[in-house]
């Protein structure tokens, strides 16, 4: 069924704007957008929404112009295959996970070294544009094969959303995230403390100048709660998550992000009742270049009941109960660095650390997520325009709520094939 559905929906996108313009002439290029693509093997930034008729790829190579219209559409199809050795159980075969590793108290701990190979990674993309229509009309689709369901290769939509006159509804990147902030890491999954939020929403970017612009939105919430003193309670959402983020961009030296989040957190059950609690965050964000064609990658992010919206947010940890039994969101600090170096046209290696730290209410128990850490370097052979492999060391710990500890090397090796550059 998925690759039927895909078709469909790749054929009614084109379709649509086409009818609607059918006698205009089709546009070829856009204009130059401020922020630097950076080679990645895994790239968080091609799919971004950006204003107006701003493009990373000013080109637009690979768009194909659809007959006596001002449509532009491109399909793109990025097959990669991961090959990963453990030292030991490191909770997820496939992706890099510091939340799941086993501590040493946990059975799953140890059991000798793990291989595994899959190609969960692979991407299908289409991006339909008409840059010279009013209002600069974008409609982006991406997958890859991370979903939930049972199997080898479960389909799960990684953004689906349309863009005119700087408004944005679907689903893509929160505000509070930075997309071009990203190290350049061979593991699909990307160091903990990223903020990986994508998100059901609605929201405006407002460019101020040449220089500056502010982006605000709703999205959607989802109360994330540690409610092992109340088990049969149920997380409520009684309002969207609100954020905005104001952005510096140039050309020569890079960008800088500032966001912040405000959001509620609910919670209903039979020994709390029903409570809520507020949830905020601020997140700082930049990649600069240096260097000749070096750059680096940091982020810092705090806030309380914000932990939803980290990569490593594979358990409930926005809020808890103290010990009184009230509802509390759970202050919550994050790091991220990480820097990468050129060495020719063909080579280059990054190096990434994350760090992750929650200070847990009283009432958690000894299991509860505490702290975990980060660190990954790699080499990156560019083999062709369109082929990349990567080799890539990564270590990662966990310390739960009572100190006990689990921690993880990794050899990843991957190879990436992209349709278009």
């Amino acid at each position: 069924m998925v690759p039927k559905q895909i078709v469909a929906m790749f054929l009614c996108a084109a379709a649509i704007p086409a009818a609607a313009h059918a006698q205009d002439p089709a546009p070829v290029k856009q204009q130059q957008s401020p922020v630097q693509q950076r080679e990645s093997l895994n790239d968080r930034q091609e799919g971004a929404p950006r204003p107006g008729n701003l493009a990373l790829d000013p080109g637009l190579e690979g768009f194909i112009p659809v007959p006596n219209t001002p449509v532009l559409i491109r399909f793109n199809a990025q097959p990669r295959a991961d090959m990963t050795m453990d030292n030991r159980n490191a909770g997820d075969d496939s992706r890099f996970v510091t939340a799941v590793i086993p501590v040493k108290s946990d059975p799953a701990f140890g059991g000798g070294g793990v291989f595994n190979i899959n190609a969960k990674g692979s991407q299908l993309s289409l991006d339909v544009r008409a840059p010279g229509v009013d209002g600069s009309p974008r409609f982006f689709y991406q997958n890859d094969f991370y979903g939930d369901d049972d199997g080898e290769f479960p389909y799960r939509v990684d953004q689906l959303y349309g863009e005119i006159y700087n408004v944005i509804v679907g689903m893509t990147h929160s505000v509070f995230e930075d997309p071009d902030a990203w190290p350049d890491t061979v593991d699909y999954e990307g160091p903990n403390s990223a903020i990986y939020a994508r998100r059901p929403l609605a929201r405006v970017m407002l460019p101020l100048n040449d220089s500056w612009l502010v982006n605000v939105g709703v999205e959607q919430p989802e109360s994330e709660v540690d409610n092992s003193i109340d088990p049969d309670g149920v997380s409520v959402n009684h309002w969207p998550d609100v954020g905005a983020n104001i952005r510096w961009e140039s050309a020569d030296i890079g960008h800088v992000q500032f966001a912040t989040i405000l959001r509620q957190i609910g919670h209903n059950g039979p020994l709390t009742g029903h409570q809520r609690t507020l949830g905020w965050g601020v997140n700082l964000a930049a990649a600069i270049t240096l260097f000749g064609e070096d750059s680096a990658q940091a982020q810092l992010t705090y806030g309380e009941g914000i932990f939803r919206y980290l990569n490593d947010n594979f358990v409930s940890n926005d809020a808890a109960f103290d010990e009184d039994g009230d509802l509390t969101a759970i202050p919550c600090l994050g790091l991220m660095f990480g820097y990468t170096h050129q060495w020719s046209e063909a080579w280059r290696s990054t190096a990434s650390l994350g760090y992750v730290n929650l200070d847990n209410p009283a009432s958690q128990d000894a299991t509860a997520y505490d702290t975990t850490q980060y660190a990954s370097v790699n080499v990156i052979w560019q083999v062709r325009n369109r082929l990349s492999l990567g080799l890539e060391g990564l270590y990662g710990s966990k310390e739960q709520n009572d100190g006990d500890r689990g921690n993880v090397f990794r050899v990843h090796f991957g190879l990436v094939y992209s349709l278009f550059e």
